[in-house]
């Protein structure tokens, strides 16, 4: 609703009406005053993570760039399980992209077919099969434009390419990781880009590089969907979930040997 103003009488000049002041927070700072967890809390969080699994690894199996994005681009609504089982074979065949694309669509349908959405996944694989031929030589390139313009790979197909094979700090929001963000209050948001976006603005500088695994690992086999472990927690008595089943304290991590701690951390 507009507010109707009165015109100035004849020979009395008013004062422009006032602009209204905006807020001095913006929008990012209004998301950070939504986390409940002080900096020296979310440090303390990934630290454990650290401890706990010091190296983690992709559970794709894979043995170049190649196969890796071959394996995450069918990992689209299907499980990491389901997927190696399917791909054991097909790499056997096929491990790179001249290799794929001589496959043809029709036998990579046959070796994928207990996936789910085999069908599209086939014509992707063999499509970004010739891309790659076409557009980068048949390598993978180490670029997300790139990455992002091959048929069947997304933001978040992307995102693990870069963290799996070339060691960027990326971090692919899958549905684990989207749970865990708004569950756990550590990234609330409505969308996989706001969690990611949260998360990579609070998760501290030494945790970057394998916070995607961390946070994958423990939304699959501790912070499960329908009941949460939390008595097999390592940040239980940390953690601000709602949905918490017990008050038990997290176990004692000792601190690994070259782990920044929560005081050196940054």
């Amino acid at each position: 609703m507009t507010e109707k103003i009165d015109k100035p009488t004849a020979g009395v000049k008013r004062k422009a009406a006032s602009k209204p002041q905006r807020s001095t927070r913006s929008g990012a700072a209004k998301r950070r005053a939504k986390v409940p967890y002080m900096p020296d809390e979310i440090t303390e969080i990934f630290r454990r993570f650290s401890v706990q699994r010091p190296d983690p690894q992709s559970e794709l199996e894979h043995t170049n760039p190649f196969t890796l994005l071959v394996a995450v681009v069918l990992s689209a609504q299907a499980t990491d399980a389901g997927v190696n089982k399917a791909t054991r074979a097909l790499f056997a065949a096929a491990d790179n992209p001249k290799a794929m694309a001589a496959l043809g669509e029709e036998q990579i349908r046959e070796h994928i077919k207990t996936i789910g959405l085999y069908r599209n996944k086939a014509k992707n694989v063999a499509a970004l099969s010739e891309a790659l031929l076409d557009r980068h030589g048949g390598e993978v390139p180490h670029d997300r434009a790139a990455l992002e313009a091959l048929p069947g790979v997304g933001r978040k197909t992307a995102n693990v390419v870069l963290n799996v094979a070339f060691g960027e700090e990326t971090l692919a929001v899958d549905t684990h990781i989207f749970r865990l963000g708004n569950r756990l209050k550590l990234a609330p948001g409505k969308t996989p880009d706001a969690v990611e976006e949260s998360l990579l603005r609070i998760i501290p500088q030494p945790y970057r590089r394998h916070a995607h695994h961390w946070l994958i690992l423990h939304g699959r086999y501790v912070c499960k969907a329908r009941k949460p472990e939390c008595s097999a927690c390592v940040i239980a008595d940390l953690c601000k979930a709602d949905e918490k089943t017990n008050d038990v304290p997290a176990p004692l991590v000792p601190l690994a040997p070259g782990t920044p701690s929560p005081q050196t951390a940054s």
